[in-house]
Parts: C-alpha cells; structure tokens; sequence
C-alpha cells in the first residue's frame, strides 16, 4: 500500500470518543501516583554519597548503580507496554508500586554493594510497570483531551523527580535505614493504584478490542498537520539526528543528576544536605523546562525549540566548571530550565517524522533516554575515577555543541495547499 493510501486510511479514521467526560479525580490521583514513583525514583541518586561512604565505592561503582536503575527500566518499559497493549493488566500498577516498595526496603537494610544493585534493579523494574500503564490510565480518564491528560500527567512525574532529594536533605539524616521511612509514601501509592485498577477493570474501552481501535484513534488524532512526505533515506537520518541529540542532552543531565552532589561538596566544600538542597533546585528547573518545552514547541516549531534547547545552552555548559557557587546554582538553574525543554520537542518531532507508528517512536525514545541516563552515569563515574569530578565537568560541557546537527533537519511545516496535496518538506 502506498504512502498517499496509508495517508488516507489514517485521515479518513474515525475520530477518537469524546463522548465521555473528563475523570478529573482519576486523571489527578494518576499524576498524584506518577508524582510518588518519581519521588522514590529519585531517592537513590540523592543518597549516592551515603551509600558511597557506606559500602567504600568508587566512583565507578556508583555509576553502576545508576546504570543497573536506568537499563532495568529502559529494556523492559516497552515491553511492558506491548504486553499490556495486547493483555490488559488493570491492577499492574498496584503491583509495580508493590515491586518498588520492596526494592526501596532492600535499599534501606541492604548489608552489601550486591544487595544495592538487586535493589536498583527492581526500583528500576517497579518504574518499568508503572509508566506505560499510567499514561493508559491517563488516556482513558482523559474524556478526549488527550493532550490535556498527558500533561496533567508528566507534572506529577516532574513534581516527583524534584522532590526527593528535597526530602532526603531533611529525612535521610540518620543514615541509609531512614529510606525505609518512604515504604509508607509507597504503601499509600499501592492503595490508590488499586482502586484505580478497581476503575480500569470496569472501564468500556479496557479491552484488547477497543485498544486496538485507540490505538487507530491515537494516529488519527496526532495528525495535527498532514504528513509532510519525506523519502524513507531522510527519515532514518533525521532519526539519527534525533538519538545523536539525545545522547548530548541526557549524558551532559547525567553528569549533573548523578554527580552534581560530589561536585559541589568536593569543589565548595558544602555539605551534603546543601547540596542534596542545591541538586532539587537543579531538578526543579529541570520539571518547569519540560512542561515548557511542549507548548512553546506548538507555537514556534519543534526546530526552533530543539536549537535553543541544545546549541542554545553551550555558553552556559562552558561557563559551569568556571563559576563560583553562587553562579553554578544560577547555571545550573538556567541549564537545567532551556536543555529540559528538548525532549518534548525532540519527541514530538520524531512523531511527525512518523506519524503512523507514534506507539513505536515514543517507546524507542522514552527508552533511549532512560538508558543514556545508567550509560552516562556509568561511563562518567568510571572517568571521575581516573581523572576528576573537574575535568568531567569541564569535558561534558562541550557535549550541547552537538546541537549543531540540528541545522540538517528537515523543517516539517503545516502544509497550506489544496487538500489531498503532498507536502513538501524543506532541509
């Protein structure tokens, strides 16, 4: 079948349901859930320097921590999301939660590096059950604002990431043992995912039959503009753009979520609750950049936000290494606000590039970032051992100029001709 033929079918599909009304109180205990899963998520790098001190770890060691979190959740999140696509699982979420309860204990009385890592591991599997059902959830609450649900959604997530190293600062103060603390946020998570399963379980449209029929729904409703026809040679390079990008963005992010605390204790000599309160500043700027970075993408070009995003903060990046502490928390906030802002836009782009397969790009994408965070970390702690936390500061700062491959991207502009028209896309 033929592009225009393809292009067709997906234009003549039958619009989503908006018949249903918007479920706010599901659609804000999801965002409340994704924001608790987050929180726990988070934890683990804030307490790198504990565990650091507690188990005699090199830098290279820690790196693996994050490199066992990170690509347990990247491997298996898309996998995850197929099963449940064709067997659905309402009360998964409940038993992810459970999962990351159970790998937050572990954490708290772990007696060995070992036991650290298994730990890692099931936080990072907890996380993989969680994220493509939720945002199930968050579809099917949605009453057809779509777009609405998803954001409503990702700021919980954001909110989340930021506030735990936050409550580390002022919780974790006697030690690695006070994470067990948490395992009551995480409890409570566990009741409020299963009477949202309760929810989807009696749902009209959670069944294999009716996913399907969304997931038709899904390209139809993501075809904002028309598809802007680019040869299949392009596509596969601009795609490579992309994940070129995204290495530059979540290996410079590694470097500060996993190392910024060693940084500024070795560097300022801080302490570790300044600097655990200096790493939720970071995250916080992190979270108001990724809720900007989609609208602003709407109105000016996805393009034009994935230039400033990455090239646009390299001035900044290089500044860093050089700054006093006051700068580098200004830096850091800048930084953290403009490169934060790429993801949606690189995304967003990447499904225009393929509007027919969003399922297939989102997952690839969503795990990529996942994974360059564990690589990144793992990579750079290894380097931090056989250089310093310096030099790695000042090489990762050089990584935004990759940005500059953004220049050989096809501009995918809304289509103003005649209707049934092909469009054309410029480089």
């Amino acid at each position: 079948m033929s592009s225009d033929t393809n292009l067709t079918a997906i234009r003549t599909a039958a619009p989503p349901d908006t018949g249903d009304k918007t479920v706010f109180k599901i659609l804000l205990t999801i965002s409340f859930c994704h924001l608790l899963n987050d929180t726990l998520q988070s934890l683990i790098p804030a307490i790198y320097p504990l565990i650091k001190n507690s188990f005699h770890l090199d830098f290279g060691q820690v790196g693996l921590i994050a490199l066992t979190l990170q690509v347990t959740a990247s491997i298996l999140q898309p996998l995850v999301g197929l099963y449940t696509d064709r067997r659905p699982q309402p009360y998964s979420l409940a038993v992810g939660m459970g999962v990351s309860l159970a790998g937050l204990l572990a954490l708290a009385l772990a007696p060995s590096y070992a036991t650290v890592l298994a730990a890692a591991a099931l936080m990072g599997i907890g996380s993989a059950v969680f994220h493509p059902e939720s945002s199930r959830v968050a579809r099917m609450a949605s009453g057809g604002q779509h777009g609405m649900a998803q954001s409503l959604f990702q700021v919980g997530g954001n909110a989340g990431s930021a506030l735990g190293p936050l409550l580390a600062a002022f919780v974790l103060t006697k030690g690695q043992s006070s994470l067990a603390w948490f395992s009551f946020l995480a409890f409570f998570g566990i009741v409020l995912l299963a009477n949202i399963g309760t929810w989807t379980k009696h749902h009209k449209s959670y069944s294999t039959k009716t996913s399907k029929l969304d997931s038709a729904h899904v390209a139809a409703g993501s075809l904002v503009h028309p598809h802007v026809e680019l040869p299949a040679g392009k596509i596969a390079i601009s795609l490579g753009i992309l994940v070129a990008l995204m290495f530059s963005k979540f290996f410079y992010l590694a470097s500060l979520m996993s190392y910024y605390t060693f940084y500024l204790m070795s560097k300022f000599h801080v302490s570790l609750q300044s600097a655990q309160l200096h790493l939720f500043i970071f995250l916080g700027a992190v979270a108001a950049g990724t809720i900007v970075g989609g609208p602003v993408g709407d109105k000016i070009g996805r393009k034009y936000v994935i230039w400033v995003s990455i090239l646009g903060v390299l001035p900044f990046t290089l500044l860093l290494p050089y700054s006093n502490l006051l700068w580098t928390t200004v830096l850091s906030v800048i930084i953290g606000l403009i490169l934060a802002s790429a993801f949606s836009a690189i995304l967003v782009y990447a499904q225009e590039l393929m509007p027919g397969r969003i399922g297939a790009v989102s997952g690839l994408f969503f795990g990529f970032a996942f994974g360059m965070g564990g690589i990144g970390a793992a990579l750079l702690g290894k380097l931090v051992d056989l250089t310093s936390l310096n030099f790695v500061y000042y090489l990762c700062s050089y990584l935004p100029a990759i940005g500059i491959l953004t220049a050989f991207l096809p501009n995918l502009e809304p289509a103003k001709t005649k209707p049934g028209s092909p469009l054309k896309a410029t480089a």
